[in-house]
């Protein structure tokens, strides 16, 4: 019969992101008819140059092939904790800083300190798969919180309340959204700070996206409360801002408490984050500014016309939410599963999205567009695409 595996880890579905991938390997696409990949969050450009130079050239050095301290290279935590004080209009310290292999692993080692078996987590509905699927491996029950679509695809603190039990330990919120791209407002975060503050929970607040917001003011105004440690888990990414997603670099901001027992669990995991991707992350923000803004404004130009295509009388999907890198869509084929739909899209149309039963139950209407992987010239021909989809 041979070994077993943990069964915990058994039950949970394969990785969403192969198997849509699965559905077109190995075809051959027509010039005049390419793939448009809008399954994953990936930049659709490299890395700046500049940044490419000084990696290549760290990469020469023996100190950078070295492990780091847990928590990151001291030099980046302070980098990043200046920036963020800058971003957010208050005073955060590098010693509340901690650096990870991507912010993935931000996730699930913040979780493992703060939840066990048999514990609750309220995870809004739809989700990003891969925290759904941690979190069931760790046996903590994710209870989901809906995000219903005449709210524009955001949470309820009054739902949130009714979930929590004498279990949950945190609440995960993630802005702006992926799948949805919804931004959440900043009144909305500080109401689940409040209900998590006073039910003596976490708020783990991931931040991947943020840099992709027109809006220049605050995102929220959580580090500006004195007690901010006591509730607040921030998560943040440099794999979108600079083009980084390979290189595995991101961070996590909590209370020193916290970070105390994150950093035996990394040491467990990895060890550190990848040393020259910390070098590279610092390096970005040392040198990249105007070229973040430049490739985020380029993003906002993609988003735009993503949004026009859906004015279109014509075109029968409608745009539930959308923001930074994603588009949540319901899809015009009722009763159809979503999955059937996506799988379609596929076959037919050349276009690779997510159907909306990757991210939770009760999203059979739905699909995810990862849009940003397209350049602005190619919404045109996805509004094509979907037009002809309609005459299924």
């Amino acid at each position: 019969m041979g070994y077993r595996v943990n069964s915990l880890v058994r039950e949970v579905a394969v990785p969403p992101i192969a198997e849509a991938h699965g559905w077109v390997s190995g075809r051959v696409f027509p010039p005049s008819k390419p793939l448009l990949d809008m399954a994953q969050a990936v930049p659709s450009y490299p890395p700046a140059e500049s940044l490419q130079a000084h990696v290549a050239a760290l990469a020469r050095l023996p100190d950078t092939s070295n492990y780091t301290a847990i928590l990151g290279l001291p030099h980046l935590r302070e980098k990043l904790a200046r920036r963020m004080s800058e971003n957010y209009g208050a005073r955060i310290s590098a010693e509340r800083v901690a650096i990870t292999a991507g912010c993935n692993q931000a996730f699930c080692v913040a979780l493992t300190a703060l939840a066990g078996p048999g514990d609750e987590v309220l995870l809004p509905v739809p989700y990003y798969f891969n925290y759904q699927m941690w979190l069931e491996m760790q046996g903590v029950r994710a209870v989901h919180l809906p995000c219903r679509e005449n709210r524009g695809a955001l949470p309820d603190p009054a739902d949130a309340a009714k979930l929590m039990t004498q279990h949950t330990r945190a609440i995960v919120l993630v802005t702006p959204n992926n799948p949805t791209g919804a931004i959440y407002p900043p009144e909305l975060i500080d109401a689940f700070y409040d209900l998590a503050k006073a039910k003596g929970l976490a708020l783990v607040v991931d931040e991947t996206y943020r840099d992709f917001r027109v809006d220049p003011t605050p995102p929220h105004g959580l580090f500006s409360r004195s007690d901010w440690v006591e509730t607040l888990v921030q998560l943040y990414s440099f794999s979108k801002v600079y083009a980084l997603t390979g290189y595995r670099v991101g961070s996590m901001i909590a209370s020193e408490r916290l970070l105390a027992e994150v950093a035996k669990i990394v040491d467990c995991v990895a060890i550190c984050a990848p040393h020259i991707s910390q070098e590279a992350a610092a390096f970005g923000l040392d040198h990249l500014g105007d070229w973040q803004r430049e490739k985020c404004a380029a993003i906002e130009g993609r988003l735009q016309a993503l949004r026009r295509i859906f004015q279109d009388n014509r075109l029968r999907y409608s745009l539930v939410s959308s923001g930074a890198y994603f588009a949540y869509v319901r899809h015009p084929f009722d009763g159809e599963p979503a999955a059937l739909v996506a799988r379609r899209l596929a076959d037919e149309e050349n276009i690779l999205c997510l159907p909306g039963t990757m991210f939770g139950p009760g999203q059979d209407a739905y699909l995810r567009f990862a849009f940003a992987n397209l350049d602005q010239a190619s919404m045109p021909e996805v509004q094509r695409r979907l037009l002809a989809s309609q005459s299924h």
